[in-house]
C-alpha cells in the first residue's frame, strides 16, 4: 500500500500524531467545509461529518495504488496527489496567512504549488529544488489542466511547462507521457470512474500534445464555448445553432478575444443553468470591467516564450458559490437569484455592453473583484442590494409555509417580473410536468385543426406541438411563447427528443410581427386567453377585456382564409346570480377561502359564512376560488393571480363578434366540466346548492371554434 495511503488509514483510525507527521496530511485534516466550492456536490448535507478534500484525495490515491505502474513513476504521482488539493486545506486562521503572504487560494493549483514550495522551503524536504523536487513542483502547478482545456476552461499554453521537462533532458517523452496519463487517470477517476471511460482516449490525445507539440494551437473561441457549454448540451442545448444565432446579431468571436489566453475558472458551473446568451453577455461585461491594460495584447518576457498579462485568471467562484443553497438537506439552485439576474442581462445589448454603457438596475449589478495580494486573478460575481438579499433570504426560508406566496408576490414587485405561470421558482419542473401530463384533455383540439402551419400560443411543456407532430404529420406546428424560460426548455426538449416542431419568443399581441399575416392556418389558445387577461396590461391595467380582444385580432390577422382559431379556456356559468354552498371537509378550508378573498385581485369575491365551515357566495366566486383550492399550497402563489374563468358562453360569443366581426364565424361553442375537478375535490369539499341540497360542479371548460371567412 500507498505510504500516503497508510498515512490516511492513521488518521481514520484516530492515530493523529502519527497521521499529522505528513504536513500535506495535517492540512488536509484541517481543511474547514467553508472553504469547500460546490462544484461537485449534490446534497449540503454531505458536508456535515465529511472532509470533500480529503476524501478525494484519498480516492486519487487508491485509483494510483491499483495502477501497474513503475516504481518511480507511482513515487512521483503519489507526492503530486497529496499536495495537489492543498490550496482548499487549513484553517480559517491559516488561509488568511497564506493570502496574506500572496498564495493564490482561488487558481487551486497554483495555490498548491505554491504551497508545496512554502512547506519544503520551511525545511520539510531537504531536496529543496532538485531535479525531481522541480518536477513534482510543476506537476502541481499544472494539476488537472488536461481535463480543464478539455472542459474550455484554459488555453493550451498551461500545460506548455511540461515540456520543458523534455528541452531541459530531465524526462524522454515516453517517460513524461507515462507520468501524464497515470496522474490524469488518478484525478479523473478519483471524480468518476466513468468519467474516465468517457474522456481517457482524449486525454491521451492532448497529452500527446503536450509531449509532442507544446505550440499546438488552441480551441476557436465557439468551441471553446461549446466545451464551457457541455452540461448544457447534455440537457439538450443546440450550442452552434444558439451560437450562429447570436453571431448573426455581434461578432462575438471579436468580441471574446480578450478571453483567447486566459483561464476561466467554474465558468459552466456557475453559468450552466443560463442560456448561452447570457452566458457570453456576462463574459462580455467581465471584459469590460477589467481595467484595459490588464487585458492588452499579451507580452512576453525574455527568459519564458509563455504570455504573460497582468489578469489571467477569471474565477467565477464566487458567483458558482453564491447560486446554491440548502433545500431539505440538497443543494438547490437559487432559481430566485437566477430570475434576478436573467431578467438584468435582458436590459443589455451587445452594442451597451460594447461600449461600456452604464445601465443602472434596481437592487442588481455585476462585479468583477480585484485582490492587491492577486494582481494575475480577478472573481466574477453579481452583487444584489441588501434589501433584495434579505428579500431572496426570506423566499427561501418562507419555502415550507404560508408566507412563501406573499414573500414571491413581493420579488416579482421588487425586480418587475412578469407575474405569469412560468415566472415559477422552487416547483417549476414540477408544474411544466404536469402541463404535459395534460395531453388527453388538449388531444380534442386535432379534430378541429385545418391547414398546414399551426401556432400554438403559450405551448408551455410542449404536449400539445408533440400530439401535432405524432398525430398530424403534414402540419408545421410552430410554439410561440413570451418566456426566454419556456422557449429555452422546449428548445432543450426538442434536440433531445429530436422533435421537427418550432418554437420561437413572441408577443401574442403582435403576431403580425413573427409570421407573414394570412400564412397561418390555424391558432391555438389553449388554456391561455385567462392568463393574457389576467397579467397583460392593456390601457394600464390587468384583468382587461381589451386584452382578449387584442389577442383574437392578433391572430385572426395572421389567418388564412378559412382559417381557424382554436380556444379551449375556463368559463363562467350562466345564469351568473345562481348562489351556491360549499362545506369545508378539511379544517384550514376557511382560512384558505379568507386568504383568497383578500389576495385575488381579479374582481372582488363575496361570501357569507353560514358556519365555522360552511359558505354561501355566487356561482362565479364559488368556481373561481376552487380552481385555485384544486390545485393546492404548492400553486397559490401562481394561480392567486389568475382569473380562470374570463367570460360567460354567450359573452365570449359577443366578444367574438365585436372583435372580428363578420369575416368570423362561430362554428362550434361547447362547455364542460374539465375530467378531474370532481376527483379533486373529493373528500375536500362538499359542494351544494342554495337550499343545501348536494350538486354537480357547473361547467368549467369552453372549447370555442372561429373559422375566417372565404372571400
Amino acid at each position: 500500500m500507498l505510504q500516503s495511503l497508510e498515512a490516511i488509514q492513521l488518521f481514520r483510525s484516530e492515530h493523529i500524531i502519527e497521521a499529522e507527521q505528513q504536513p500535506w496530511l495535517k492540512l488536509l485534516v484541517e481543511a474547514e467545509q467553508v472553504n469547500i466550492n460546490l462544484e461537485r456536490i449534490h446534497s449540503i448535507a454531505e458536508l456535515e461529518e465529511t472532509n470533500l478534500v480529503l476524501d478525494y484525495v484519498e480516492r486519487t490515491l487508491q485509483v494510483l495504488d491499483r495502477l501497474e505502474v513503475s516504481f518511480w513513476v507511482r513515487e512521483i504521482v503519489e507526492e503530486v496527489l497529496a499536495w495537489s488539493e492543498i490550496a482548499k486545506a487549513g484553517s480559517m486562521n491559516q488561509r488568511r496567512a497564506w493570502q496574506r503572504a500572496g498564495i493564490n487560494l482561488f487558481v487551486h493549483n497554483i495555490g498548491s504549488a505554491q504551497l508545496y514550495d512554502l512547506y519544503h522551503s520551511k525545511g520539510h524536504n531537504t531536496n529543496h529544488h532538485t531535479t525531481r523536487y522541480e518536477i513534482i513542483r510543476t506537476l502541481i502547478a499544472t494539476h488537472g489542466l488536461v481535463g480543464q482545456y478539455i472542459r474550455g476552461e484554459i488555453p493550451f499554453a498551461e500545460n506548455t511547462p511540461l515540456h520543458a521537462f523534455i528541452t531541459k533532458g530531465w524526462l524522454s517523452e515516453n517517460e513524461l507521457h507515462t507520468i501524464l496519463m497515470t496522474l490524469n487517470e488518478c484525478i479523473i477517476a478519483g471524480v468518476n470512474s466513468e468519467l474516465w471511460q468517457q474522456v481517457g482516449s482524449e486525454v491521451q490525445e492532448i497529452i500527446g500534445w503536450v509531449v509532442t507539440e507544446p505550440d499546438h494551437p488552441d480551441w476557436a473561441m465557439k468551441e471553446r464555448l461549446s466545451r464551457l457549454r457541455s452540461a448544457s448540451i447534455r440537457r439538450g442545448e443546440d450550442v452552434y445553432s444558439a451560437y450562429q444565432a447570436i453571431q448573426a446579431e455581434w461578432d462575438i468571436e471579436q468580441a471574446l478575444l480578450p478571453l483567447e489566453h486566459r483561464t476561466l475558472w467554474y465558468v459552466e458551473s456557475a453559468l450552466q443553468d443560463f442560456s448561452l446568451q447570457e452566458m457570453i453577455k456576462v463574459l462580455l461585461l467581465t471584459i469590460h470591467r477589467v481595467p484595459i491594460q490588464s487585458l492588452a495584447p499579451n507580452v512576453t518576457t525574455p527568459t519564458d516564450e509563455r504570455p504573460v498579462s497582468l489578469v489571467q485568471h477569471i474565477s467565477f467562484e464566487p458567483l458558482m458559490n453564491s447560486m446554491y443553497y440548502d433545500y431539505k438537506g440538497v443543494k438547490k439552485l437559487n432559481v430566485y437569484k437566477k430570475r434576478m439576474i436573467e431578467k438584468y442581462l435582458d436590459q443589455w445589448s451587445w452594442a451597451q455592453i460594447e461600449s461600456d454603457q452604464e445601465i443602472v438596475y434596481p437592487h442588481l449589478t455585476h462585479r468583477v473583484e480585484h485582490n492587491p495580494e492577486l494582481p494575475d486573478t480577478v472573481f466574477v460575481n453579481f452583487e444584489f442590494s441588501p434589501a433584495a438579499e434579505k428579500l431572496i433570504a426570506f423566499c427561501i426560508e418562507a419555502e415550507k409555509s404560508p408566507l412563501y406566496d406573499k414573500a414571491v408576490l413581493l420579488l416579482f414587485d421588487l425586480f418587475g417580473l412578469r407575474r405569469d405561470a412560468y415566472d415559477r421558482f422552487h416547483n417549476e419542473e414540477t408544474y411544466l410536468a404536469d402541463m404535459n401530463s395534460s395531453g388527453d384533455y388538449k388531444k380534442v383540439l386535432l379534430d378541429y385543426m385545418v391547414g398546414k402551419r399551426v401556432l400554438d400560443i403559450g405551448p408551455g411543456g410542449g404536449v400539445l406541438l408533440d400530439l401535432i407532430e405524432q398525430e398530424k404529420p403534414e402540419m408545421e406546428p410552430i410554439g410561440i411563447d413570451i418566456s426566454t424560460n419556456v422557449i429555452e426548455a422546449l428548445e432543450r426538449k426538442k434536440q433531445l427528443e429530436g422533435h421537427r416542431w418550432q418554437v420561437m419568443k413572441g408577443d401574442a399581441l403582435q403576431l403580425h410581427q413573427y409570421v407573414q399575416p394570412g400564412t397561418v392556418d390555424t391558432v391555438i389558445f389553449s388554456s391561455i386567453l385567462h392568463e393574457l387577461y389576467s397579467y397583460i396590461e392593456q390601457d394600464g391595467r390587468k384583468f382587461n377585456q381589451d386584452t382578449v380582444i387584442a389577442a383574437l385580432q392578433s391572430s385572426f390577422n395572421v389567418l388564412s382564409p378559412g382559417g381557424r382559431i382554436l380556444i379551449r379556456d375556463g368559463i363562467m356559468s350562466e345564469p351568473v346570480n345562481q348562489m351556491r354552498r360549499i362545506r369545508f371537509l378539511e379544517p384550514n378550508g376557511i382560512r384558505w377561502l379568507e386568504r383568497y378573498t383578500q389576495d385575488f385581485q381579479g374582481r372582488k369575491i363575496t361570501y357569507e359564512a353560514l358556519s365555522e365551515d360552511e359558505v354561501l357566495l355566487p356561482i362565479n366566486d364559488a368556481m373561481e376560488f376552487l380552481y385555485t383550492y384544486t390545485w393546492g399550497e404548492e400553486a397559490y402563489v401562481h394561480e392567486i393571480q389568475e382569473q380562470f374563468g374570463v367570460f360567460t358562453p354567450s359573452a365570449y360569443e359577443q366578444c367574438i363578434r365585436e372583435a372580428l366581426g363578420d369575416e368570423a364565424q362561430i362554428i362550434t361553442l361547447q362547455h364542460f366540466l374539465q375530467q378531474g375537478y370532481t376527483e379533486a375535490l373529493s373528500g375536500r369539499i362538499e359542494f351544494m346548492d342554495e337550499q343545501g341540497r348536494e350538486t354537480s360542479l357547473p361547467d368549467s371548460t369552453c372549447l370555442i371554434v372561429i373559422e375566417k371567412r372565404r372571400d
